[in-house]
């Protein structure tokens, strides 16, 4: 099972100045930064996904910059991702057609073969056919049964596309094509499952998972495995539920693509660090935010109303950094750190918390989260070179640098993790094989 990590240009400066909170001098955006595949030997995954509706163009806003998508079209995937050095020549590269970019569109705004041609000048590995998201899901529904509103359409143009791509792409060396999978219930999903290893395809796409329930899916994926040849294999676009990724390995999963690790490092309240646990497990430790006292929007407003006085706020913001740094460094000890912290969290919170029963336990709750990622001190056992370099910086919740570090941290943790689940399930495998001989 192969965990390809779905990029949009996640980088961190190497040389970054954690005491200062400063970029390295001389620092290029882009051309000094690194990727996870550049910061980590080996990477972190088993293969990159770039997605057309992150890179942008004329139709579709995406997230590179101009001159990020004019050097991608002009260099292709492997040279702009820095992929192209003997070490990385040949981890895969996917790509998909960014279904979530036109959602609301009654039709794509590519067509099969401007998709063949972007992963050929692209030099993709992998690419999807041109699907058109289902996001209705009625698991009761029965065969083809249960479509609504333009259900059916969508269905229809994703299998149409699917066709014609097939068709383009047979010409591009190297390349393997996925069908794509929509559908607005495991029938319909299972039905098109059918239809496209008709057409040839031995690599299918499956769409729509995000908005499921891990029950949803498992009834989704069940359905569409019944189906299909033993030998045809499953990738899931987009898959939200990364950490239950053991649940499903039975279904014939080749393949997923997530960007959760990375994206829970600053974009979840609690989940921001991952540890590994005993057997096949993954823990979790909640980040301790100190905010940049002189950017963050709720302590400036404060300030503003006169409600605190930037320079206190600064002077706590310096000494929750001071105590964690001493703290890591075994000069001061936990009680200490954590009211330190402390100190400054009453600031920030009050200034953003709008009640005093909200603001009490909002403060009670960080506390508790604060005294158990320190008196645990993960980053100290971890042997990532973001922790062996970083120390408690990476812990720290403030400005991208720390944030994106952490991130990459959480890719290594749990490109272990599903390295642990494959290696797990093969040894069940051949344990049963043995059995049965």
């Amino acid at each position: 099972m192969k965990f390809i990590y779905a990029d949009s240009i996640d980088q961190i400066d190497p040389e970054y100045d954690f005491l200062r909170d400063k970029h390295s001098a001389g620092r290029r955006p882009y051309w000094s930064d690194s990727y996870p595949h550049e910061y980590f030997a080996p990477p972190p995954y088993d293969g990159v996904l770039v997605s057309r509706g992150i890179v942008g163009d004329s139709r579709v806003k995406g997230k590179y910059s101009d001159a990020h998508a004019m050097r991608f079209r002009r260099e292709g995937a492997r040279a702009f991702l820095r992929m192209d050095t003997p070490q990385l020549k040949n981890l895969p590269i996917f790509g998909d057609c960014g279904a979530f970019t036109y959602v609301k569109e009654k039709v794509p705004p590519y067509s099969a073969e401007e998709m063949a041609r972007f992963y050929s000048d692209g030099q993709f590995t992998h690419g999807c056919s041109v699907d058109h998201i289902i996001f209705a899901f009625r698991p009761q529904s029965q065969g083809m049964e249960g479509a609504e509103g333009d259900d059916r359409d969508r269905f229809d143009i994703t299998l149409e596309n699917a066709r014609v791509f097939r068709k383009a792409t047979r010409s591009i060396p190297g390349f393997t094509p996925l069908g794509a999978i929509q559908g607005w219930s495991p029938d319909s999903m299972a039905e098109a499952a059918r239809q496209l290893e008709k057409m040839g395809y031995d690599y299918l796409a499956v769409g729509g998972m995000v908005p499921l329930s891990a029950n949803e899916v498992h009834i989704a994926l069940r359905a569409i495995r019944s189906k299909l040849k033993p030998s045809t294999r499953l990738h899931i676009l987009g898959f939200a539920k990364a950490e239950q990724i053991s649940e499903f390995y039975d279904y014939g999963i080749e393949s997923f693509d997530t960007t959760s690790p990375l994206y829970r490092a600053f974009m979840d309240a609690k989940a921001n660090y991952y540890v590994p646990t005993a057997g096949i497990g993954l823990d979790y430790y909640t980040a301790i935010r100190v905010p940049l006292a002189v950017e963050d929007p709720a302590l400036t407003r404060a300030s503003l109303r006169g409600e605190l006085r930037q320079e206190e706020a600064t002077k706590a913001e310096q000494g929750a950094l001071a105590a964690l740094r001493a703290f890591d460094s075994g000069k001061l000890k936990l009680e200490a750190a954590v009211e330190a912290v402390m100190v400054y969290q009453r600031m920030y919170q009050t200034a953003k918390v709008k009640t005093e029963k909200a603001l009490q336990k909002t403060l009670a709750d960080t506390e508790e989260r604060v005294r158990r990622t320190l008196s645990a001190s993960p980053w100290k056992t971890c042997p990532c070179r973001v922790c062996r370099e970083s120390g408690v910086e990476v812990i720290i919740f403030r400005s991208s640098n720390r944030n994106k570090r952490r991130g990459f941290h959480n890719l290594y943790v749990y490109s272990e993790h599903v390295a642990r689940i494959s290696g797990e399930v093969k040894e069940r495998n051949t344990e049963y094989v043995k059995e049965k001989a």
